[in-house]
């Protein structure tokens, strides 16, 4: 990661087997064999991996034989195109937080491909992209849970009412809250969101 960061792309790619691949699966970013998972560093990542704020932080790591597994959290101010991450979005000049998880294979002392996942409803809520009311997604705070297990989870408030009206089968309306604890855990929700499923009992 370090040479991404520094965009030292022949050091990259040193690190790589003969026939790599590349996947940042919410987006279908990378590349396939060297020449594309070259293209794709030098075009879109190697260079141009974070704004120049970016602050990384290492939760876990296991190491298998032949694979290891980081979780991270990435901290940084979208002040410049992040193609891996948000291709075709300008700068937005929001901060954000992401949890993330980078599955590598290897292969003798060489890297056979990297599976990079995280949650792009949280990205795209954080930068204005997408409005959060009435769906079951949160921003900066899923990331801030994972460094912190303490902080509140998710509660959820539902009311079932009859609507014996209704012709056919007698049915349901289930409303159900999803409220998101504070940061600080002081206090109930910064942010109610509800969702209305219909069902026959």
């Amino acid at each position: 990661m370090q040479a991404e960061l520094e965009g030292d792309l022949e050091t990259t790619m040193a690190t790589m087997t003969d026939h790599p691949h590349l996947n940042h699966v919410p987006v279908l970013a990378g590349g396939v064999g060297r020449d594309g998972v070259r293209s794709f560093y030098a075009d879109h990542l190697v260079g141009k991996f974070f704004p120049p704020d970016v602050e990384i932080v290492g939760v876990s790591r296991t190491i298998g034989s032949d694979q290891l597994v980081d979780e991270l959290v990435i901290r940084f101010t979208h002040t410049t195109e992040i193609d891996w991450l948000l291709p075709g979005v300008a700068p937005t000049g929001k901060h954000v937080e992401l949890a993330v998880v980078a599955v590598v294979k290897v292969d003798g002392d060489k890297i056979a491909h990297e599976h990079i996942y995280w949650d792009q409803a949280s990205v795209l809520v954080q930068i204005g992209l997408l409005d959060p009311a009435g769906l079951p997604v949160s921003g900066a705070e899923h990331a801030r849970k994972v460094l912190d297990p303490s902080l509140p989870p998710r509660t959820f408030l539902t009311e079932r009412v009859r609507l014996d009206s209704q012709p056919g089968p007698q049915r349901s309306e289930t409303t159900t809250e999803f409220v998101l604890g504070s940061e600080s855990g002081s206090a109930p929700a910064t942010e109610t969101r509800t969702v209305v499923a219909r069902f026959a009992v």
